[in-house]
């Protein structure tokens, strides 16, 4: 049988690499969801940290094989995209808690809607990679683009505050509400139901609040890789690295959201860290070009990523249990 397909280039990596990235991706769904979680219940933050931190060892040790594959500074490329998206995902966290807050979603359901969700991401941040690497390959002069708008986010992020998304009059919902057959109660795990219509008493198919709650979960990750391409792009350009380092980092958001969701409010001063890492990664693209570097260096970029978001991560647990033994 002829293997030669395996071993052909396919956005500048030979085709093995790609299905065995994928292989991996499935048998990690499949084992969450046809083995840890065939039966829909509860998950406890013990398990939620548990498992988050499965994912993070399984991303981590990937970038070991990056290492082993492609070398030191495509793997030090890989992590620092991993860590970056990684943090990024904490603000998507928020928006999904409120999201199953204003649907009134159960907890024993909260995990089927994370599961479908990512199933999403993975085909919708392909999509949205893919034409960023095309793009960026024909014009490399998008890349300053990207770097200038991660430094006006970061700016942003650090200057004004964040206002509550107001769901209620969110306009996606009231297209849903206006246009479909929409039922406001729940029916166990189904996206979809069909019931008498209450003005003709025919047999008509309704969308059920889970289903709502699934499309503004997948419509907030589109919002929010609006923020993450061009931050992982700024840091490297192959579509490789890219995509495996964000779908990694994503696949242990559903995890780690149930104990996120639990303790979000002890991360206060991540964001503002954050924004510092988005300022310097869009600064370095503009800093290699002055010092004339053809690129800025691998391992200070993922040096100084990793140091930002520690003292984030650090300097928010300390505060936060300062004002709690305050309070107490």
């Amino acid at each position: 049988m002829e293997l030669t397909f395996l071993f052909v280039e396919w956005l500048g990596k030979p085709a093995w690499m790609w299905l065995g990235f994928l292989g991996i991706v499935i048998a990690l769904l499949t084992f969450d969801l046809g083995v840890l979680h065939r039966d829909n219940r509860e998950i406890e933050v013990k398990e939620s940290l548990l498992l988050s931190s499965l994912y993070i060892s399984l991303g981590l040790a990937f970038g070991g094989l990056v290492w082993w594959q492609l070398g030191p500074e495509p793997a030090m490329n890989y992590v620092t995209g991993f860590v970056v998206e990684k943090t990024l995902a904490l603000d998507n966290v928020f928006v999904i808690a409120l999201i199953f807050s204003f649907f009134a979603v159960p907890r024993l359901y909260q995990h089927r809607v994370l599961f479908w969700g990512i199933l999403g991401v993975i085909v919708l941040r392909a999509i949205m990679i893919g034409v960023g690497a095309t793009l960026v390959a024909q014009f490399s002069w998008l890349l300053y683009i990207f770097a200038a708008f991660l430094i006006v986010t970061g700016i942003k992020m650090l200057v004004m505050k964040d206002a509550e998304p107001d769901l209620a009059n969110n306009p996606l919902i009231r297209f849903m509400r206006r246009r479909l057959n929409v039922t406001d109660e729940h029916y166990g795990e189904k996206f979809f139901i069909r019931k008498a219509h209450p003005d003709t008493g025919k047999m008509t198919l309704f969308i059920t609040p889970l289903f709502m709650a699934l499309v503004l979960v997948e419509v907030a990750d589109v919002i929010f890789a609006v923020d993450s391409v061009p931050a992982i792009f700024a840091i490297t350009t192959d579509p490789f690295i890219v995509y495996t380092s964000n779908i990694f980092a994503i696949l242990g958001l559903r995890a780690l959201y149930f104990a996120l969701a639990a303790m979000i409010h002890r991360f206060r001063y991540l964001k503002p860290a954050l924004a510092i890492v988005l300022i310097f990664i869009g600064s370095k693209v503009f800093v290699a070009d002055l010092l004339g570097l053809e690129k800025f260096p691998a391992a200070l970029s993922l040096g100084l990523t990793f140091a930002i978001i520690a003292t984030g991560v650090v300097w928010s647990l300390v505060k936060s249990r300062t004002e709690i033994e305050r309070v107490a």
